[in-house]
């Protein structure tokens, strides 16, 4: 059975699909069959064969395996809204033991499964549950992917708070340069570095166009020991 990673994020838009995509890269670089699963995505378009995520799109992509949509994204809803209150409004909660099922499923299929989280870790899923409950129950190794712009400083200490509250598993996070002309970059970086609880795994410069080669070529191989030391 294979092992997986979590990986979340500050807020939306941090760039999450891309340390993912890049993460799955530089895994299948080293030889693993890799698949990727993104759970929960709210903004979907209709499509022939049913609505259909972006993001969940080109994680289906970069899977090793040939997979169906609905494995790598089982819940999928059409209004590009908070994830709770999509499903509310479409009448389809979010239920977290499908997910799990889903995710051990892929589990049985390949080496490793990234999973992407949705927003950032408090997001609610439901009535009474959130992102995080979600994270507690697969208990993986979580990566943090920190949108480098004004702001991110806070927002990436109290998200690591949270998560050590939560009792998972924080094993590193990536910085990635969301906003090219952000102002004294280089000391906020210095100041995450200094701050945060765990390693910076990687540091992703602006990207106009990125992909999952160029990612994966800012990811540090500690990436790769963490994961198997898990």
């Amino acid at each position: 059975m294979g092992s997986g990673l979590f990986v979340t994020g500050t807020d939306t838009g941090c760039g999450k699909t891309e340390v993912t995509l890049g993460l799955m890269h530089k895994l299948q670089q080293q030889g693993e069959c890799v698949l990727g699963m993104k759970p929960v995505a709210s903004g979907a378009d209709p499509t022939e064969c049913g609505l259909r995520n972006e993001d969940a799109l080109r994680i289906q992509h970069q899977c090793t395996l040939e997979m169906p949509y609905s494995e790598v994204n089982p819940f999928a809803y059409q209004a590009p809204i908070a994830p709770h209150l999509a499903a509310k409004a479409s009448d389809r909660p979010i239920r977290l033991d499908e997910i799990q099922q889903g995710y051990e499923h892929l589990q049985t299929l390949s080496n490793r499964v990234i999973v992407e989280g949705v927003g950032g870790w408090h997001v609610p899923l439901g009535d009474d549950i959130t992102l995080a409950d979600l994270a507690r129950m697969l208990d993986l190794p979580m990566i943090m992917v920190v949108g480098l712009r004004l702001g991110c400083i806070n927002h990436a200490l109290m998200t690591a708070e949270c998560m050590l509250n939560s009792g998972v598993r924080f094993v590193g996070w990536v910085a990635n340069q969301v906003d090219p002309t952000m102002q004294a970059a280089a000391g906020n970086l210095a100041t995450l570095q200094a701050w945060l609880p765990a390693p910076c795994l990687g540091e992703i410069p602006y990207l106009e166009k990125p992909t999952p080669e160029t990612v994966a070529a800012c990811l540090d191989d500690l990436i790769l020991e963490h994961i198997s030391n898990e």
